[in-house]
């Protein structure tokens, strides 16, 4: 338990991507360390059944934050992965950058070396695109982006509905521009999810310089003379890295092990009695998420897809499926969205989101019968929240405050997208084949009730990020630099969707794939 060179903290969509690269290099000897298990539930790979994960509740946990007033007093509720692949295992699948400016706002907030010229290269050097091949595209990487293989007839409606509002068609939301309405590409190979414990991984696993640890959640990193030199695990035992050790928790895990490991908010730290090696008081600050506002309507024809698991037609699916991986099962639900600008911004602030059925998350409570939901989500929100310590025990999850909606900017925002979002359903495509509305109830739609719905209704898009973020040396709120070291203590990095100075436009797995890529391409340049 001491023979290794680099020591990774979780193996999610960051963890598992670096594990797999790094392990490249014989002369290193790396080691997976993985609070959940192996991604073994059939669940996981068949595209359309990804929600049952959430459900059944083993192989993704629940965070579950304090009370807020902006929230109508309801806690924000974020899933996380707790297996092998983490968020990439669990998630919708989409595949999306964001926009240029996203990655260059980074660069000009400290995190020099990390615009758009310097990630759009790894972006390629990744994908095995089997639609586009340009200059935004890879097609020879081992994370596998694939066109849709189902196009449910409702989720065609809502696209040729945002062409009658203007909306420009866009067959690729990661090419020249971003803007426009169309269908997803996921992170799918022949019908199944390609999640970086399948891209990363599964080609890594017979090296002999790679070890895989699953169901060992980790305490702290053990540190001496201000470096790094393993980890201990909730169950006591200690092991040893001689080079490097690398958090990869992501944005809710990552800033408690550094708390617990004494990299942290001097007052949080003295609180719960750990003694100070760093006061990096910016550790587990500038939590960020993408919050989407959902719009439920009734469709005129029993076509959604809600009931399409139960028997029969859930075994006809699935022969469908195991005959040639098409049909339904090979859907990832939310096929088709789109990115507009409300409000005349100069770039895309709001993202659309469209499943041909009634919302299936988890704790919300369900509409009967047969309809459809699409949501508005504000891309660069400026509302912030903490991750702090609830106490020094490693199997507390700390206490979470979202922020979400809490600055005023967010909220009009919102208000403006959601009445963007109501002004579909008067579009002839959507007309044709949507009923009454459900969510919001139907009524006068003055600012006072929608944004009184906005309030209540608001969730997560699971897209948690910027605990320990990077910046420059100067910055007092930093926590890492621009090559993903922890200031201040030698032989440990951060890589996750933790070090995002501020999310980018769209969702964050491949963002965060790429920031598990850059890591193993800093270590390598190093060693």
């Amino acid at each position: 338990m001491s023979d290794f060179d680099v020591i990774i903290v979780g193996g999610g969509s960051a963890g598992a991507t670096l594990a797999g690269q790094l392990s490249e290099d014989p002369k290193l000897r790396v080691l997976l360390l993985e609070a959940g298990r192996r991604d073994v539930s059939p669940w996981i790979h068949i595209p359309a059944t990804f929600f049952k994960i959430m459900h059944k509740g083993r192989d993704a946990v629940m965070i579950e934050g304090e009370p807020e007033a902006q929230l109508d007093g309801r806690p924000f509720v974020v899933p996380q992965g707790r297996v092998l692949g983490g968020g990439s295992s669990v998630n919708a699948m989409l595949y999306l950058r964001g926009q240029p400016a996203d990655y260059d706002g980074w660069a000009a907030m400290g995190a020099d070396g990390w615009g758009w010229d310097e990630v759009l290269p790894v972006f390629r050097a990744l994908e095995s695109n089997d639609t586009f091949d340009d200059a935004y595209h890879g097609t020879d990487g081992p994370l596998s982006v694939s066109a849709p293989r189902h196009r449910h007839p409702l989720s065609e409606a809502f696209v040729a509905a945002g062409a009658e509002a203007q909306i420009r068609p866009n067959p690729d939301f990661n090419g020249a521009r971003q803007e426009g309405i169309g269908f997803f590409q996921t992170t799918t190979r022949k019908g199944r999810r390609c999640s970086s414990a399948r891209a990363f991984l599964a080609p890594a696993r017979q090296r002999p310089n790679l070890t895989i640890m699953t169901n060992a959640p980790v305490d702290r990193v053990t540190i001496e003379n201000s470096r790094a030199t393993g980890v201990r695990l909730a169950d006591g035992r200690e092991i040893t890295a001689r080079r490097e050790v690398v958090l990869s928790g992501g944005a809710f895990a990552t800033p408690l092990m550094l708390m617990r490991s004494g990299l942290g908010p001097r007052d949080q730290l003295d609180a719960h009695g750990i003694p100070v090696i760093r006061d990096l008081p910016g550790v587990g600050e500038n939590f960020q998420d993408h919050a989407i506002v959902p719009i439920e309507v009734k469709t005129r024809q029993p076509v959604s897809v809600v009931g399409e698991d139960r028997m029969p037609r859930g075994a006809l699916h699935m022969l469908r499926y195991l005959w040639d991986r098409g049909g339904l099962l090979s859907s990832n639900m939310v096929e088709a969205g789109g990115f507009v600008d409300v409000g005349g911004e100069g770039r895309p602030n709001v993202q659309l989101h469209f499943m041909p059925g009634y919302n299936a998350a988890k704790g919300v409570m369900q509409i009967e019968g047969h309809g459809v939901t699409y949501s508005v989500c504000v891309l660069r929100p400026r509302s912030r929240g903490t991750v702090k310590l609830r106490s020094s025990d490693p199997a507390e999850r700390g206490i979470f405050r979202s922020g979400v909606l809490s600055h005023p900017d967010d909220l009009a925002l919102s208000l403006k997208a959601l009445r963007m979002g109501l002004s579909l359903l008067d579009q002839p495509a959507l007309t044709a084949v949507l009923g009454d509305r459900k969510r919001p109830a139907p009524g006068p739609d003055s600012d006072e009730s929608l944004t009184d719905y906005i309030r209540s209704h608001a969730k997560t898009v699971y897209h948690p990020a910027g605990t320990a973020r990077m910046g420059a040396a100067d910055d007092p709120e930093a926590v890492v630099g621009a090559d993903l070291r922890v200031r201040g203590v030698g032989g440990l990095r951060v890589a996750d969707a933790s070090v995002m100075p501020c999310l980018p436009s769209g969702n964050t797995n491949a963002p965060t794939i790429m920031i598990g890529a850059r890591a193993a391409r800093f270590i390598q340049e190093q060693a």
